[in-house]
């Protein structure tokens, strides 16, 4: 990749406008000029081409997991408007995300851009199974209307959500560095955006920076092993980000290594605690209840350290670990992503 500061970027900035802290943000070979695009108005990004690249150049957008090719378009280096490459961006029924890959030739390069589809998501709600009557705590006793954990979460009814363009962004591995080691996240945007974009700017931000793993249950009382949370800088379980984000329906399970966000009772209650699975057998009953919005591609050994650190009875570490940081880094292009982590952690006894 070539210096930021090259000459030939001096040029780029003084013609398109963009400021340098945009381009030198990501080592990616296609970058967003802004991040939020109205629909049917123009979606700029820059494109740079390698030097020496062997091929011509082109974007594809690609389907998310599966990498099948939507769209092919050839371009050249400098400034493109995507949206006039791709008329389907906007004239799609089902608005969904996208990934545009830079290719030259047949070879793709640099990190994709994420294409976020941005529309009004539904509420979700707790509703009691018996009487179909939302969940609330009453301001006057100070309790429940009934028992969360037997509540069935929906989503709406809302009014039909506008789509009102698109967010594009640099796709990011989230690098999670603890006292007991490293493990990088894919994030999975496709599975649920607005989450993962939380994450992302949390992390960006520098919110997790020196925080305790504050919950641990290595295993539940059917003997699965369950989860590992953080992201409270007071430890207590009750912290967060200031703000709350509500509950938004997930296509990815939750599994061995799936990172999701922790929320109270009532659905729309995250922020920017979040917790790992330990197996699939432990956390299965939390799909649909719970927002998982990223997986873990590396670090197996170090998830299985962290479950197997001494806790209490209400699953306090006796000394906790601690997540140093999670910082960002350039994803790698599209199709060549790194398989996410399938190991399970072996069950009590099992070796």
């Amino acid at each position: 990749m070539k210096n930021c500061l090259s000459h030939a970027w001096h040029r780029l900035l003084g013609a398109v406008g963009l400021s340098l802290g945009v381009l030198c943000a990501a080592e990616a070979q296609l970058a967003p000029v802004r991040l939020y695009n109205g629909v049917d108005r123009p979606l700029p990004i820059v494109v740079e081409v390698p030097e020496g690249a062997d091929g011509s150049p082109s974007i594809r957008l690609l389907e998310p997991v599966t990498g099948s090719v939507v769209g092919s378009s050839a371009v050249e280096a400098g400034r493109v408007d995507l949206g006039a490459h791709f008329p389907i961006l906007w004239r799609a029924s089902s608005p969904r995300v996208l990934y545009a890959q830079l290719f030259v030739g047949e070879t793709p390069v640099g990190a994709a851009l994420v294409l976020q589809p941005m529309i009004e998501p539904k509420p979700a709600m707790l509703l009691n199974p018996a009487t179909n009557a939302p969940w609330f705590m009453d301001p006057k006793t100070g309790r429940p209307s009934f028992d969360g954990r037997e509540g069935v979460v929906v989503f709406g009814p809302a009014e039909e959500s506008a789509y009102t363009g698109i967010r594009a962004y640099v796709d990011q591995v989230a690098v999670v560095q603890t006292t007991l080691g490293e493990i990088r996240f894919s994030l999975r945007p496709d599975a649920a955006p607005n989450t993962a974009w939380n994450f992302l700017d949390l992390a960006r931000g520098g919110f997790y920076t020196d925080i305790r793993v504050h919950r641990i249950v290595p295993v539940r009382a059917d003997g699965s092993p369950f989860v590992i949370q953080f992201g409270d800088p007071t430890a207590s379980g009750n912290g967060g980000p200031g703000y709350s984000i509500d509950l938004e329906p997930s296509t990815l399970p939750h599994d061995f290594g799936v990172l999701s966000m922790a929320r109270a009772t009532d659905p729309n209650t995250g922020g920017s605690q979040v917790f790992i699975c330990l197996s699939r057998e432990g956390t299965r009953h939390l799909d649909g209840r719970y927002t998982s919005f990223a997986e873990a591609t590396s670090g197996s050994e170090v998830i299985k350290a962290l479950a197997s650190v001494a806790v209490d009875a209400s699953g306090k570490p006796d000394e906790p670990p601690v997540v140093r940081s999670v910082t960002l880094m350039d994803a790698a292009p599209y199709p060549l992503r790194p398989r996410p982590l399938s190991a399970s952690l072996p069950e009590p006894g099992v070796r």
